[in-house]
C-alpha cells in the first residue's frame, strides 16, 4: 500500500509538471504551482525530487530508461539484424508517442537544465545512439544496408522523424499508434536497403503482431 501511495505521488507530480510546463513554460512555473496542481505538499514532492531541475530531468528520465530497457531486451533476444532493428525502431516510435507530452516539454526546456543534468542526458542518449548505430553497421557488414551514406546521417534521418512527431501526431489523429510506428519504420528501413538487395516485406499486420507478441 505504501509503495502504491509513493508511486501515485510521483505520477501526480510529474503529470502536473508536464501540464504546467506545457501551458506556462518551465521558467514561469513555480514549485508551489506544481504541488497545488498535483494536490500534494512541498514536502512530499521534495521527498522524490530535490528541485524543479530534478523534476524536469525526472520527466525525461522515465522515457530514457524505458527506451533503453526495451532496446536491451530486443537486442538480447537476438535474431536477424533486420528484424532486431525494425523492432527497435517501432518501439522507440511507440514509446515516443506514448510519452509525447513529456518529450515535447523536455526538449523545449532542456537548455534550462543544470550543466550536470544536461551532460547526463547527452551521455545516455549517446549510449542509446551507439547501440542503434551498431545494428546499422552490422547490417552494412552483412551487405544488406547501404554504405554510401555515413551512418550518423542515416541515424539522423530516422530520429528526425521521431522528434517531428510532436508537430503532427495527437491522440485524435486517425493513425493508430502502432500502425504509425510501423509505417515510419518501413520508410526508414526502405531507405537503408542497398538498391541491389531485394526483400519480400511482411505485411503490416504481421509486423504489428510480432511487435505485440514481444
Amino acid at each position: 500500500m505504501a509503495r502504491m501511495k509513493q508511486s501515485q505521488v510521483v505520477s501526480d507530480v510529474i503529470r502536473a509538471a508536464v501540464e504546467l510546463f506545457a501551458e506556462r513554460g518551465y521558467a514561469n512555473t513555480s514549485v508551489q504551482d506544481i504541488v497545488d496542481a498535483a494536490g500534494v505538499t512541498k514536502g512530499a514532492m521534495y521527498h522524490y525530487f530535490e528541485s524543479k531541475d530534478d523534476l524536469l530531468f525526472g520527466i525525461y528520465d522515465r522515457v530514457l530508461s524505458l527506451q533503453q530497457s526495451h532496446l536491451d531486451a530486443i537486442v538480447g533476444e537476438g535474431g536477424d539484424v533486420d528484424d532486431v532493428l525494425r523492432a527497435v525502431c517501432v518501439d522507440v516510435l511507440e514509446t515516443s508517442i506514448e510519452y509525447l507530452a513529456e518529450g515535447t516539454v523536455f526538449f523545449r526546456s532542456m537548455d534550462m537544465l543544470s550543466e550536470p543534468r544536461r551532460k547526463e542526458v547527452v551521455r545516455r542518449r549517446r549510449a542509446y545512439n551507439d547501440e542503434f548505430a551498431a545494428l546499422v553497421r552490422q547490417g552494412q557488414r552483412e551487405g544488406n544496408y547501404r554504405d554510401d551514406i555515413p551512418v550518423p546521417v542515416l541515424i539522423a534521418h530516422f530520429f528526425s522523424d521521431v522528434h517531428y512527431l510532436s508537430y503532427w501526431y495527437s491522440e485524435e489523429s486517425p493513425e493508430d499508434r502502432t500502425l504509425a510506428a510501423v509505417q515510419i519504420t518501413d520508410l526508414f528501413m526502405s531507405s537503408l536497403r542497398r538498391p541491389d538487395v531485394h526483400t519480400t516485406p511482411a505485411g503490416d499486420d504481421a509486423r504489428v503482431a510480432r511487435h505485440d507478441a514481444r
